[in-house]
């Protein structure tokens, strides 16, 4: 079977005018979705999806977007979700994105404008993407390949389609959600509007990843109370609060336990944000594992630690708040297996290479699947996401697309006995 013919400088074009909206999430906000930015790529979205022809596409009073492929084969075809999220992490720059193309690449070191490098050793799946065309930034920002890669893919299958109603496909619900990044990505997702019976979140790596797994994750703030006065009369009067919030982070296991020290299936506890003065530091936190038990052995610890650092500062006060974020979404794709392997399948009749994944994070799909709509992830090809070196290969966006089709073509094949 030949792959769909997916228009590249289109698919770029797309890519490239997304990544320049600023879109990061913003942890501190009350507000949802937690930045514009969000909502101005909603509204760009929205009528580029009117422009193709998703009659129905129009961003709801959350900042969300939805829109509906109809369906082009006779019978009642399943319906198909496609997800992907508008934010951006807020764990580095993510305004002025200033995108460069690396056309044909040459499979050496990168430079950046900024001077800063992505290399070969610190990203060693650089050597398999030679010739390739990718995108950077300049080094001063994030690209926002996770996941305006995942975005640009699903809109330009969805033009694919409108521009070929000779490619069979059952219905296709479109949703792009927000604020991902800070766990709620599906705080106001509507099951029973999706009407879908599986779903896929474009939202991954190397091509030919399908993520059957994911961490489970808590979040969970720490906050030191002490009390501020002019520093000239502090002596038996200050209790200062950023020294407290430092000693916790110190107590912290760093050889176990974090993200610098853990790989495959080991968990850990981030402290990934402080902020405050003297009278009030806060410490966000982010706890995973892929065994939801052991994440309220990580909060106790936290706890413990809390008590030792009390009992240093006499007089201060401190508080940790926890919030459940999303569960391991293997435990539901186990009970349905046909969304993996017609994932599969379509890889196999594309003639592509696949391997089934459990990713050290998460995705809207993880929660997608809690409620009960079964949602693997797929790759899009986003590398080195989160930081000013992150980077997309054009080339897995394509095949993403390619993939995603084929695909969704199989949905509709199942839908009619076949």
């Amino acid at each position: 079977m030949h792959p769909a013919e997916i228009n590249r400088q289109k698919l770029l074009h797309r890519f490239l005018q997304y990544v320049r909206v600023g879109s990061a999430a913003d942890p501190a906000s009350a507000s949802y979705p937690s930045s514009v930015g969000q909502l101005e790529l909603g509204i760009m979205l929205v009528a580029q999806l009117l422009e193709m022809g998703i009659s129905d596409a129009h961003q709801d009073e959350h900042g969300l977007i939805w829109g509906t492929v109809p369906s082009n084969v006779d019978g009642d075809a399943p319906t198909v979700l496609l997800n992907a999220h508008l934010d951006t992490s807020p764990e580095a720059p993510g305004d002025g994105c200033n995108p460069q193309v690396v056309e044909n690449y040459d499979g050496n070191s990168i430079t950046l404008l900024s001077g800063d490098t992505i290399d070969l050793i610190s990203t060693p799946e650089l050597a398999s993407l030679r010739g390739h065309t990718l995108v950077t930034t300049d080094g001063k920002t994030l690209l926002g390949a996770d996941d305006k890669a995942g975005v640009a893919t699903i809109m330009q299958c969805v033009q694919y389609w409108m521009e070929n109603p000779n490619v069979p496909h059952g219905p296709i619900r479109v949703l792009f959600t927000c604020d991902e990044e800070i766990g709620k990505g599906t705080k106001h997702f509507d099951l029973q509007k999706a009407g879908a019976i599986v779903g896929y979140t474009l939202d991954g790596g190397a091509a030919g990843t399908i993520d059957v797994e994911t961490f489970s994750a808590d979040g969970a703030t720490v906050t030191f109370h002490g009390r501020n006065t002019h520093p000239a009369v502090a002596k038996g009067k200050m209790l200062n609060s950023i020294r407290a919030a430092a000693k916790f982070i110190a107590l912290l296991p760093t050889e176990t336990l974090s993200p610098e020290s853990t790989s495959d299936r080991q968990g850990f506890v981030h402290p990934f944000t402080m902020q405050g003065g003297v009278a009030e530091t806060s410490i966000q936190f982010i706890v995973r594992d892929f065994e939801t038990r052991k994440l309220e052995t990580y909060i106790q610890l936290l706890k413990a630690t809390m008590d030792r650092v009390l009992e240093e500062f006499p007089g201060m006060e401190g508080r940790i708040n926890t919030v459940v974020q999303y569960r391991n979404m293997a435990d539901v794709l186990r009970g349905f297996p046909k969304a993996i392997e017609l994932a599969e399948q379509a890889f196999a009749d594309l003639k592509f290479p696949c391997r089934r994944d459990s990713i050290r994070g998460g995705t809207d799909g993880a929660l997608m699947s809690e409620l009960d709509l079964p949602t693997p992830n797929l790759s899009v090809g986003q590398f080195n996401i989160h930081s000013v070196r992150e980077f997309a290969s054009l080339d897995h966006m394509v095949q993403a697309a390619q993939h995603v089709i084929r695909l969704v073509e199989l949905w509709s094949l199942e839908g009619l006995g076949h």
